[in-house]
Order: structure tokens, then C-alpha cells, then sequence
């Protein structure tokens, strides 16, 4: 997965480049996980409205030259030749949104976000080959994690009226009380601290026991305060579902591909089956999902209207066709923004081949890879690392809308992702190379 450094070939030479990709990948990690305007003051009206576009010039100077310039860095490694691999896979995936991109009715919107969420991908890549070794790699998530979740605290005490949800916002009074620290939402924040969790684990197997529980006992506290009931049951049974998919190889098509296909169909068909409502009301379980089905309901409705090219990147949800439209009389699902489920979201910005093409990259090449590591026998804590992020990721989104996103407060559930997609099918070619005990080698994992 890692990259060998190039070593200095005379005693008055210094190798900068070690330190310039620290700083590219934490610049990356805290930029998608914080963003430069963090906490929202969600009492203000402009919360609610459809307007989508609050990017500062800032913002876009930013998004431009962290990603280019981590790919810039990783271009000096080894590993630069599997930089966006496979890359049949990736150029028609982001091909066919581009083509449905320039079909949208907000052309604009559209093409703005699909270059934002291809600078996610390509950061996230890039990220991967920076780190030089797996302790590396351990101490950069551990400042990342850390500083990300210690903002969090400190909009909990410190700005409590923009990191806490309270009666007074516009649109969600009901969650008052329910921290979400610098994020938008509660269910940002327990997903990010989920993700955090695992960064935790990682780095207390690889590098630090006390920064790791140090980091895993913060963010699970934090979750437990976000009132997230799925992101908090899905940290243990992420870590339980990881130990079996890696133990047990015939268990992961049917975990992975039948868990997410099974509960889909439960989720959304009880959207639209009556007998599916009912199958799923007799197991204890809310059928609506927190009100989900009635945007599932009216997102499948739009989708039968353009099933094959959709609506584009950020073409649908709060747009004036559909705020005001005439839909809002039949259903409050109008003023969602976006479907809470990605699957259906993918369906809802590039159609049927969008979703193919999606489930190749999301599960087919991880699945191989995966396969390919333990035929090998070489699964490190790293690859358990990206695999508990990978299956979380696949899991959550059925209910939440990740996939693909470039929006502040959602960006870094996707970096993460995209991130252990490149890892995995990194460590399936990896030849390990451990840093020496001094800490001062320059050996990575090429």
C-alpha cells in the first residue's frame, strides 16, 4: 500500500518530500473532515434553504491545490502506476456522470459538483501512496483523528448554540439536546465518529495503545451523545462482521452483497409493498425509518421518470422544480436534501448505469481484492483498518446519502471510503516494508 521514499543521495541533500506529504495528507484529512467554515448555525433560515451554492473562493482554492498537490507528491513514488486503478472502471464511471451531467436541467450545479467529488476521489488516492510506512500511516490518522474530534469537544463547550441541536432550529426542533459538533447534523457527526473509532482501533494496534483508546473511548463517547441508535449498534457489529468476513471467505459475498441487497429491499420496497411494510413492522422495527419512506416513495417516483441517465449531481433535491413544484401539497419529502440512501441516490444523479457501475468499484473489486490478500495470508492493520471502514460505509449508506458527495460536513464518510477502496486493492499488491525501530528509516510499504 505505502511507498518507498526516495533517499537523499548526498550528505548536504534533504529529502523534503517525507515531510511535504505529512502535510499534503493531514492538509487532505482535515480539509474533507472539517472543511475552513466548520459549525452551522442551524436557527437561521438560510438553513433551510434551497440555495446549495456557499463555497468560498477559499474553499475552491483549496479543493484544487490539496488534491493536486498530494498527487504531485505521490507521483515521485514507486506506486505511481497504479495511481486510479483500475482505470477503465474509473474513466466510465466519471465519463457516463459527466455525460448525464451535461443532460441535466442544472447543468451548472451538476458539473461543479462532479469535478468537486472527482478532487475527493483523486485526494483519496493520492492519499493512500503519501504515508511511508504503517506506523506512518498510524500517526498521521492519529493527529487527523484527533484534531477533528478535539474541535468537536470544543464546540460542545465552547459553542454550544452551533454544536448542539436545539429546539430553536428551522427545520429539526425534534433533536434538540443531541450533539453534532462542527457537523451539520446528528447523523454526520455519529457517522464520522464511527469512522474515527475504527482510526482508533488502528492506531492502537499499530502505534500507540494510549492515543488509540484515547481516540476510540472520545469518539465513541461523542456518538453515544448523537443520539445516533444505527451508527452507535453498527460500531460493534462492524468489528464483529469484520472478524468473520475475514475469517470465513464463503461468508462475504452473502454478508457484503446479500446483507445490502436484503436490506434495501426491506427498507426502501417497504416504501412502495404494503407486504414488505408489513413483513418488516412484524419484526419490531419502525417501517417508515425515521420517516425515510416517504423520500424513498417520491425518489423512486422520479426515477421511473428518467431511469437510465437521472437527474445529475445536486439536480434534484432542493430545486425549485421540486420545492415548488406542486409535489409539497402530497408529501413534506420535498424539502429532503437528498434521498438517505445512497443506492437510491446514485439512481437519482446518474440512473441504471450509474448504479452498475458503482456496484462494480464498491463491491466487486474490494471483494477480489480481499480474496487475493488472504490467499496470500497477509492481511495487516491496515487492511483491517480499510475493511472495517469499507463495510461500514456499504451498510450505513442504506440509510444515509454519502456516495459521491462533495458538500462540507458529508465529504469525509466519502474521502474515508474512497480511501479504503485504494487501500484495499493496494494491499492485495503490497510488499511490506516496516519502518525501522528507530523511526528514522525511510522504508514504506511499496
Amino acid at each position: 500500500m505505502r511507498n518507498p521514499s526516495a533517499v537523499a543521495t548526498g550528505h548536504a541533500d534533504i529529502d523534503h518530500r517525507p515531510l511535504i506529504g505529512s502535510l499534503l495528507f493531514l492538509g487532505l484529512f482535515l480539509f474533507f473532515a472539517i472543511s475552513i467554515d466548520p459549525f452551522y448555525d442551524l436557527t437561521l433560515p438560510s438553513s433551510a434553504s434551497i440555495a446549495t451554492d456557499k463555497s468560498s473562493r477559499l474553499n475552491q482554492i483549496l479543493f484544487i491545490f490539496l488534491p493536486f498537490g498530494a498527487v504531485l507528491c505521490s507521483m515521485a513514488t514507486s506506486m505511481r502506476g497504479t495511481f486510479l486503478q483500475p482505470r477503465w472502471l474509473m474513466l466510465t464511471i466519471f465519463l457516463w456522470l459527466l455525460f448525464v451531467s451535461l443532460l441535466s436541467n442544472h447543468g451548472a450545479n451538476s458539473f461543479k459538483a462532479l469535478v468537486l467529488t472527482s478532487l475527493v476521489v483523486i485526494g483519496a488516492n493520492a492519499s493512500v501512496l503519501l504515508p511511508r510506512s504503517e506506523t506512518h500511516f498510524a500517526k498521521l490518522l492519529a493527529v487527523g483523528t484527533l484534531a477533528s474530534i478535539g474541535l468537536c469537544y470544543y464546540g460542545i463547550f465552547s459553542l454550544p448554540h452551533l454544536s448542539i441541536h436545539s429546539a430553536a432550529e428551522v427545520a429539526e426542533p425534534m433533536h434538540a439536546g443531541l450533539w453534532r459538533g462542527y457537523f451539520p447534523h446528528k447523523n454526520n457527526a455519529a457517522a464520522a465518529m464511527v469512522l474515527f473509532a475504527f482510526c482508533g482501533i488502528f492506531v492502537m494496534q499499530v502505534w500507540s495503545r494510549l492515543v488509540g483508546v484515547a481516540i476510540f473511548a472520545s469518539a465513541t463517547w461523542f456518538l453515544m451523545h448523537t443520539g445516533g441508535k444505527t451508527a452507535s449498534a453498527m460500531l460493534p457489529a462492524i468489528i464483529l462482521l469484520s472478524w468473520l468476513f475475514e475469517k470465513f471467505r464463503f461468508l462475504r459475498i452473502p454478508l457484503s452483497i446479500g446483507g445490502v441487497a436484503a436490506f434495501n429491499l426491506l427498507a426502501v420496497g417497504a416504501a412502495t409493498s404494503p407486504g414488505l411494510r408489513e413483513l418488516v413492522t412484524s419484526f419490531g422495527v419502525d417501517a417508515t425509518f425515521t420517516n425515510r419512506s416517504d423520500i424513498w416513495q417520491l425518489a423512486i417516483n422520479a426515477i421511473s421518470e428518467f431511469p437510465m441517465t437521472g437527474f445529475g449531481l445536486k439536480s434534484f433535491w432542493r430545486t425549485q422544480e421540486l420545492v415548488y413544484g406542486g409535489q409539497g401539497v402530497a408529501t413534506w419529502a420535498v424539502t429532503a436534501s437528498h434521498a438517505h440512501n445512497s443506492y437510491v441516490e446514485i439512481l437519482l444523479i446518474g440512473g441504471i448505469p450509474a448504479l452498475l457501475l458503482s456496484l462494480i468499484w464498491f463491491f466487486a473489486v474490494p471483494l477480489r481484492s480481499f480474496s487475493k490478500i488472504t490467499a496470500q495470508g497477509r492481511m495487516t492493520h491496515s487492511g483491517r483498518l480499510f475493511l472495517r471502514i469499507w463495510l461500514y460505509m456499504i451498510f450505513t449508506t442504506c440509510l444515509e446519502s454519502l456516495f459521491y458527495e462533495s458538500s462540507s460536513g458529508y465529504i469525509v464518510g466519502w474521502f474515508l471510503f474512497c480511501m479504503a477502496l485504494f487501500g484495499i486493492r493496494y494491499e492485495a499488491n503490497a510488499v511490506h516494508i516496516e519502518e525501522r525501530p528507530s523511526g528514522r528509516g525511510r522504508g514504506g510499504h511499496g
